[in-house]
């Protein structure tokens, strides 16, 4: 076959390949997908998820007094996110704040949450400000901050939180998927 038949032959089949290589380029480009959630913790038009961790942790609760008997505490998160690739990329507690290991932080506050499971802690989403760490700025653009897929952490019966138990601390095992939003132009 003389050389430039093969040069052509050669041609076209790398450009099929880019052709076919086109939507998956795309898709890449695009970053991880949105979960699939009830629409009151659903993040408006215009932003886009960048970063998606696995948390496994737990939730801390104290038995407190209050004017009408006993409870458990408001909870309080210590967990390390995971990323897809099985490395840890950020921690997470008490704020609620998340922390990238480049030092750059993200603390929420709860716009709305839904119990999807009744065995589990509520689904929720959080409003984001920022700070740059002093290696990095990985979670700066951060603006929604969604938990989903939540397993355990509920808080001990009730009937464990007496006059006799004030100031106990248990922790109590979860795991999470933390999908983070920024501004579709950022």
């Amino acid at each position: 076959m003389n050389r430039s038949i093969r040069l052509a032959r050669l041609l076209a089949v790398a450009t099929v390949a880019a052709v076919a290589a086109w939507p998956l380029a795309q898709l890449a480009y695009a970053g991880p997908s949105a979960p699939d959630v009830p629409a009151k913790i659903q993040v408006d038009e215009g932003y886009k998820v960048f970063l998606v961790g696995h948390a496994i942790g737990v939730q801390i609760y104290t038995c407190k007094a209050t004017p009408t008997g006993y409870s458990w505490g408001s909870s309080t998160p210590r967990a390390d996110l995971y990323g897809d690739s099985g490395q840890v990329i950020a921690t997470h507690y008490g704020g609620p704040t998340w922390e990238a290991k480049d030092g750059s932080k993200a603390i929420g506050t709860r716009v709305d949450g839904v119990t999807v499971n009744t065995t589990a802690i509520p689904w929720l989403l959080l409003s984001a400000t920022t700070s740059a760490g002093p290696g990095g700025d990985r979670l700066v653009p951060t603006a929604f901050i969604q938990r989903v897929a939540t397993v355990g952490g509920l808080p001990p019966a009730a009937a464990d939180c007496n006059a006799e138990t004030v100031g106990t601390v248990e922790e109590v095992d979860y795991t999470a998927d933390y999908y983070f939003w920024k501004r579709q132009d950022a």
